[in-house]
């Protein structure tokens, strides 16, 4: 059912998405072409933050921070597999695996590679307050259209 603190906290790990998406771009090798990374990574902010964050969203300010916290979480494992699972697919159309189990095992080989280039100290920051913030807006929306 869709509330206030649900498209609010759609809203915020959107945005939050989108901005480290931006953040994350000049760690890739150069003249790396991204195509639509940024509405990717923004969809599956929206789509956590309205799933995880805004329906737990009412339930006081230190379970808003974890539940933004876990938003936060989410919203990175689910982009890293969706992009892995994509770089693993290129990959698996020039026939470099000789199986499924194969294959799957490289998306996981390869989203373990993407998280360690991207986590570096200003992203996981800006990950874990801008996460907080989601959760806090989320709630105080909460509080305030009840």
């Amino acid at each position: 059912m869709p509330t206030a603190a649900r498209v609010i906290a759609a809203l915020c790990l959107a945005a939050l998405a989108w901005l480290v998406s931006d953040m994350v771009k000049p760690l890739f090798e150069e003249g790396k072409t991204f195509g639509n990374f940024n509405l990717i990574n923004a969809v599956v902010g929206f789509l956590v933050g309205w799933q995880v964050v805004g329906a737990r969203a009412g339930r006081g300010m230190g379970a808003a921070i974890n539940n933004g916290l876990t938003g936060g979480v989410v919203m990175l494992f689910w982009a890293l597999l969706l992009h892995s699972s994509y770089k693993m697919f290129q990959v698996s159309m020039r026939g470099r695996y000789d199986g499924a189990f194969e294959a799957a095992a490289a998306a996981f080989q390869i989203m373990f590679e993407f998280a360690t280039l991207i986590a570096t100290p200003l992203i996981i920051t800006t990950l874990v307050v801008g996460s907080a913030l989601s959760g806090l807006f989320a709630e105080y929306t909460s509080r305030r259209a009840s």
